[in-house]
């Protein structure tokens, strides 16, 4: 008897919801870094095992917006859990529940749905700081389970699966079996190079920087990908280049080592950056650069 769940995984920006996907996965789906609102889309992770096929939707964190941009993340975030069977909620340990956290709890509260919440980073927490979190989300909702964990060093994710089998209905697969991600090739491309791009520039910057790929052509030996990464100002763009390329040289190496290991062939990666002024704040820049809204 063949059992599907979708579960979706929210949270404020930077708690490890994309961390704890990958966990869940045993593979690098989603892109993570130290950096908040690393993820922008929705990012759909298959978990197949046995007869049960589990399928969590990755959000963008939670924030209030200040671009289009950020509006556009915000909605993937509130559809996401208006399509789902039951929800992850990540945070972090504290005394209180935060406006965010308070925001996606009324959410899901108004949708009805079950949730697990999952108090993250925990080894860098004492555990009476974990229980007074665990006593503040109690008060706030009722929840199926709470899990302390730590997805970055794989602690208490099989416990977040298991808790998460009560989810599962019987119905047909949507995916198959050896699938992971719904993400395609490009779009998998596009954000390993965005990752390093977060990985090596400022703070500032790599909020209004987008990739694109221009050219993704697989020949006998090689993977030809042409990509552009586009910034707001030219300021910006000498940045990422960096004195004699240095900078961009850098970002196409890390990126470049991660994609051969993922496409098992090597790659060639040719990398060019432009300025597209307040591309974050035109809808029609938005939508070139896929971030559509459904």
């Amino acid at each position: 008897m063949k059992r599907t769940g979708f579960i979706a995984i929210v949270g404020r920006p930077n708690v490890g919801k994309s961390t704890l996907l990958n966990a869940i996965l045993g593979e690098k789906v989603a892109i993570v870094s130290k950096k908040p609102q690393t993820t922008r889309n929705r990012i759909t992770g298959i978990h197949t095992t046995g007869e049960d096929q589990y399928v969590f939707l990755d959000t963008p964190g939670m924030h209030q917006p200040r671009t289009r941009l950020g509006d556009y993340m915000v909605k993937t975030t509130e559809s996401a859990i208006g399509e789902v069977d039951a929800v992850i909620l990540v945070v972090e340990a504290r005394d209180s529940v935060g406006d965010i956290e308070a925001k996606l709890i009324k959410q899901i509260r108004t949708m009805h749905l079950p949730a697990v919440l999952v108090i993250n980073k925990t080894d860098a927490v004492n555990a009476e700081h974990i229980a007074k979190t665990i006593a503040a989300y109690a008060e706030a909702f009722d929840f199926d389970a709470v899990v302390p964990a730590s997805a970055k060093h794989g602690k208490g994710v099989d416990i977040i699966l298991a808790e998460c089998e009560r989810y599962l209905d019987e119905s047909p697969w949507f995916f198959p079996p050896d699938q992971v991600t719904d993400q395609t090739e490009r779009q998998i491309v596009a954000e390993v190079i965005r990752e390093k791009l977060l990985r090596t520039l400022n703070e500032e910057i790599p909020h209004g920087v987008a990739v694109v790929i221009e050219e993704f052509k697989e020949e006998k030996d090689i993977l030809r990908i042409r990509a552009e990464i586009f910034c707001e100002k030219q300021s910006h763009k000498g940045i990422i280049v960096g004195k004699g390329g240095a900078a961009l040289k850098t970002v196409g190496t890390y990126a470049r080592e991660d994609l051969e290991k993922f496409f098992g062939i090597k790659v060639f990666l040719d990398l060019w950056v432009k300025v597209k002024a307040n591309w974050r704040d035109t809808a029609s820049n938005l939508n070139d650069f896929g971030y559509r809204e459904e």
